[in-house]
């Protein structure tokens, strides 16, 4: 089953990593289209690739969709994030049909003001303790190693998915209390700006909610949730999981046994097949 919304956001896809689902992602996109596409940073992990090459042709794969999809006529700007910082250096400027901007402003169908930004701007250990953001970094691929070991194990045992990394972070106070504070400093500075609402990603964690009258959005992952946030053709945002919509369409990969359902508590229902005409 396909889908054609308005827009479509994604964020910390980590190409370049092992931990990146590049296959499910590349699923996604050959079933989903819309006029407008948001890269919201962290697609291409510089950081790990600069400590060891790690690229298969999935990863290849989920690129050359993209310039496809720009070559189509759908509209692709890429917000850089902290692990493709490199790219900031070029905001301003057009590559392959693509624009690069050091942020983004976008207006909905019902007429809200939106700013996109990658959001590593408001996070204090990146902007002023980058070391320790490397570290962190450093321990959560070590426990994406861990989780994806763990689980093999777990499917050969006939148990679901379970994901260490969001239980720990779900779960760990300190954790809970950044994720919380994130959110809110994301939407006090788009109403200082004079926005309706923000679009971001950073964190890992998908998300569409009021906060004080802000529309805050989190695009979520492809390490952890498999997650975007799309617009409908009426202004409606909505987060939506690959592993919703491939086990609801018979045309899309199958879903694995061993990989995760989204989150009960926080998966929408899939998204209705829009009737308005997308970019091929």
């Amino acid at each position: 089953m396909s889908h054609c919304y308005r827009t479509i956001w994604l964020s910390d896809v980590h190409l370049g990593t092992s931990g990146c689902q590049a296959a499910f992602l590349l699923d996604f996109l050959k079933h989903h289209e819309s006029d407008t596409l948001y890269l919201v940073g962290d697609i291409i992990d510089g950081w790990q690739l600069k400590k060891s090459w790690y690229w298969k042709q999935a990863h290849n794969d989920v690129v050359q969709k993209v310039l496809r999809k720009a070559r189509k006529g759908t509209r692709v700007v890429y917000v850089p994030g902290n692990h493709d910082e490199a790219a900031r250096q070029y905001a301003g400027l057009d590559f392959g049909g693509i624009a690069i901007r050091a942020e983004a402003e976008h207006r909905t169908a019902d007429g809200k003001r939106l700013l996109i930004i990658h959001g590593d701007e408001f996070d204090g250990v990146i902007q002023h303790v980058k070391w320790l953001a490397y570290v962190g970094d450093s321990l959560y691929t070590l426990i994406l190693g861990l989780n994806r070991h763990y689980n093999w194990l777990r499917h050969k045992l006939g148990r679901p998915y379970w994901s260490l990394s969001q239980y720990l972070k779900h779960k760990v106070k300190n954790a809970v209390n950044f994720i919380s504070d994130f959110e809110h400093i994301l939407a006090a500075e788009a109403r200082r700006r004079g926005f309706d609402g923000v679009i971001c990603g950073h964190i890992h964690k998908p998300e569409v909610k009021d906060i004080d009258g802000i529309v805050y959005g989190n695009c979520g992952d492809w390490v952890e949730s498999l997650s975007a946030l799309v617009e409908h053709h009426d202004g409606r945002l909505e987060v939506v999981y690959w592993t919703q919509l491939a086990a609801q369409g018979a045309d899309s990969a199958p879903l694995p046994a061993a990989f995760p359902a989204a989150p009960e508590a926080l998966a929408p229902q899939a998204a209705q097949q829009e009737t308005a005409t997308c970019a091929s």
